[in-house]
């Protein structure tokens, strides 16, 4: 990393290193690459990536009176039941034994008595019933307030947001990060930024490349990738919290929007919660295929995969779904042949995808039929997420967005709008001017 400087008045701005020889140019006009097309949202199609290291969802009777019966029609007069036969009109609901209709006193049914045993019964059995639906009520609630109380730093059913019944925007930051013990397992390589109107539902999402130059308190130089922002500010996860504070905050100075509330999820848990729910469906927009690490861990195992996507609805089960989301290198990479639709292969071909996953697992999230599998998922997503929203606000949150109205707005920031690459592929905003960033986000935050 070059020791790049930065503006101490405004932590965001890294100002372009000195040593430089030319200044940046604008990026050429967008133009449809060779191979592929991203069509989501403000994503835009893409030069081919040079080749870099692997990264580290009927009307009743009147009750006051006696129910009459039709007149027999007269040729079809019925012949009298034999007297051992005929029974005594019994009172209709409503009225007391001393009711009289042709002379004739209505009676309690003798049955009466055995009736009440079987009323008794059934009382008893619904009673049970009720106890053990209770009990399984309670112990599930029991559960869910405890799953609660691990993944937030707020209890369970408190609000900041009251809950989500607000008018003013609110926008929370969702950090995917590898976890685990291996290198780069703190780096916060997919960076998404979900604002809703809580009122209207109309959400818009916000995706921000990993390879940003931000200011980084430790870093050399006190600049480096915002992948990395985290890493360094929770001490390497050692204080999640300050890092992901941190983080949301950069994240709010970038876009202009309130950041307040973030997510952080890492890719097995996320994994884990794909599976727990059954699967998600997904519609790939674009055929590509791509190098992909066997283990994510490289010390465990650093040979390489070739994964395929085709074009059109898939079913993917968690592996899949997070393959996809973070596949990004070219198959040369890994000696397997040419690789197709290199603009899929960009950091923002797969902030493309990533939001499209996102809004494969809400769709998931919202069918009712699948909420009893959430909680198969419970035991592993404790020790995978982790969030500064409550229980009950996070869940509101998701609910109250929108992914499948046309207004919702995707936005991804890109050398093909407002951002441009220097020598060491890293992206800073255009002209060093982060105004320029936080001003597009606004327009686009209804289009």
């Amino acid at each position: 990393m070059p020791n790049n400087q930065y503006n101490p008045d405004d932590p965001t701005v890294p100002v372009r290193p000195h040593h430089s020889s030319q200044p940046p140019q604008p990026p050429p006009p967008q133009s449809q690459p060779p191979q592929g097309k991203l069509v989501l949202g403000g994503f835009q199609n893409q030069p081919a990536p040079p080749q870099r290291k692997p990264y580290q969802n009927p009307a009743s009777q009147h009750p006051h009176q006696p129910p009459v019966s039709p007149p027999p029609h007269p040729h079809h007069q019925q012949q009298a039941a034999p007297p051992w036969q005929q029974q005594a009109p019994i009172a209709p609901p409503h009225y007391n034994n001393n009711y009289q209709a042709g002379h004739v006193s209505a009676k309690p049914p003798m049955a009466s008595k055995r009736r009440g045993k079987g009323c008794l019964i059934t009382s008893i059995v619904v009673l049970v019933l009720a106890c053990i639906v209770g009990s399984i009520a309670v112990t599930t609630t029991q559960r869910v307030l405890a799953f609660g109380s691990k993944i937030s730093t707020q209890a369970p059913l408190s609000t900041q947001t009251n809950y989500m019944n607000i008018s003013d925007r609110t926008s929370m930051l969702v950090m995917g990060y590898g976890g685990g013990t291996h290198d780069g397992a703190n780096l916060t390589d997919s960076l998404l930024v979900a604002s809703i109107m809580p009122q209207s539902h109309h959400t818009t999402l916000v995706s921000i490349p990993r390879d940003l130059l931000v200011s980084i308190p430790g870093a050399p130089g006190g600049v480096g990738k915002i992948n990395s922002l985290y890493e360094y500010t929770s001490n390497f996860g050692k204080s999640p919290t300050t890092g992901a504070n941190t983080v949301a905050a950069k994240a709010a100075k970038i876009t202009g929007l309130n950041v307040k509330y973030w997510m952080m999820i890492d890719f097995t848990g996320f994994r884990d919660l794909i599976d727990a729910l059954g699967g998600v469906d997904v519609y790939v927009p674009d055929s590509f295929n791509a190098c992909y690490p066997k283990n994510d861990d490289a010390a465990k195992d650093a040979s390489w995969i070739k994964v395929q996507f085709n074009k059109g609805n898939q079913h993917m089960d968690g592996a899949r779904a997070i393959t996809y989301a973070r596949a990004r290198e070219p198959l040369e990479v890994c000696g397997q042949g040419t690789s197709q639709n290199l603009a899929e292969l960009t950091d923002f071909g797969r902030s493309a995808r990533q939001q499209i996953i996102v809004k494969a697992v809400l769709a998931k999230v919202k069918q009712a039929s699948t909420w009893p599998k959430f909680f198969d998922a419970m035991t592993a997503l404790e020790k995978a997420i982790s969030t500064n929203l409550s229980l009950a606000d996070l869940s509101q949150f998701a609910l109250k967005m929108d992914m499948n109205d046309p207004k919702t707005s995707r936005i991804g920031l890109s050398n093909q709008n407002v951002l441009v690459e220097d020598a060491s592929y890293n992206l800073l905003p255009r002209n060093d001017d982060w105004n320029v960033v936080s001003s597009y986000v606004q327009q686009k935050l209804y289009n």
